[in-house]
């Protein structure tokens, strides 16, 4: 082929080169008009929930982080100033703060690591039955279904001399909530009845994705039963192990119900929200009390940090090993 035909050629390939195409957008290489169209109609189609979110729960946040920056007691109207972190000092500085913080983390604790357990137990016999599975998660699920404000009370009237049944059947006449120890024994005992079916029900869908084949090869190798659950089950289940704790930890952090009917914070029992429900409802420090909840809010909000950075770093780990 002579030189002088090359250029021909090439100008025949550019030719037939297809234009570019009209749909691609200059701005951002890839993105067609069609996605940028989609990806705004999914913004208008988000736009009235964000509004709804933003109304009921970014304004109340921000107008608690105003009020906790003020002196407000509604006792002494007259006396209103701005503060500035006066009031995160005063209760940061105070030893109740750190009483009711230390109680809330032991009942949170205490009653997240036994749902764990239980919750496991159950979610095991719920995705195992063989006969009257329905019937078997239906009855499991009971007491998940019962207000807290009820689940309380029951619990408190099963401990309560003369009208209960707990101290007929171990044969004693204790009186169960007028001491620290047993209080917080009551208190835990009933979170644990009252969540741990929503732990279970949270631990069996992630029963539901580990793979049968892995537990017939590991059968096969000869794996008793509590190796094949700790080497395959808990290995493959893990995020939503952490998804459970997770919920469970910010839910049980913020207990307020279960304490308040049945010690009312009495015996040290008084937990956090209780500590801010005192403040702004009993004595109407409203910046004290915000302040209590601005913190509180703010250890949540450190908990689901911690939480989700280890609920990330766990699975990358685990893609790693793949």
């Amino acid at each position: 082929m002579s030189q002088a035909a090359e250029p021909i050629l090439a100008e025949q390939v550019a030719d037939q080169a297809p234009p570019p195409s009209p749909s691609t957008s200059p701005g951002r290489p890839g993105l067609s008009d069609r996605a940028r169209a989609e990806r705004k109609l999914g913004w208008l189609l988000c736009a009235p929930a964000v509004l709804a979110m933003v109304a009921v729960t970014a304004y109340p946040i921000g107008y608690a982080v105003w009020l906790s920056l003020q002196r407000y007691d509604l006792r002494f109207p007259g006396e209103r100033a701005f503060v500035g972190l006066r009031n995160y000092v005063d209760v940061l500085t105070a030893p109740l703060w750190w009483q009711d913080l230390a109680t809330t983390v032991v009942i949170t604790v205490a009653s997240v690591v036994l749902e764990l357990v239980f919750g496991m137990a159950l979610a095991l016999v719920m995705h195992r039955a063989i006969f009257g599975r329905r019937t078997v998660r239906a009855s499991i699920l009971v007491p998940y279904g019962i207000i807290t404000v009820v689940a309380a009370f029951a619990w408190q009237f099963a401990f309560t001399p003369d009208l209960g049944f707990v101290n007929t059947w171990l044969g004693t006449d204790r009186a169960w909530l007028t001491e620290r120890g047993t209080s917080f024994l009551v208190i835990t005992l009933t979170e644990v009845w009252k969540t741990t079916p929503f732990m279970a029900l949270l631990l069996l869908a992630g029963l539901a994705v580990v793979p049968d084949v892995l537990q017939q090869a590991a059968k096969v190798d000869g794996a008793n039963a509590w190796q094949r659950f700790t080497k395959v089950t808990l290995p493959n289940m893990k995020a939503a192990v952490l998804v459970a704790l997770l919920f469970r930890t910010l839910d049980a952090f913020r207990i307020f119900d279960t304490v308040f009917i049945q010690t009312r914070g009495a015996n040290q029992t008084e937990t956090v929200s209780i500590l801010g429900y005192n403040q702004l409802i009993n004595r109407l420090n409203l910046g004290i009390g915000s302040a209590v909840s601005v913190l509180m809010f703010a250890l949540v909000v450190l908990i689901a940090f911690l939480f989700v950075k280890g609920f990330n770093t766990d699975l990358g780990q685990a893609r790693g090993e793949r």
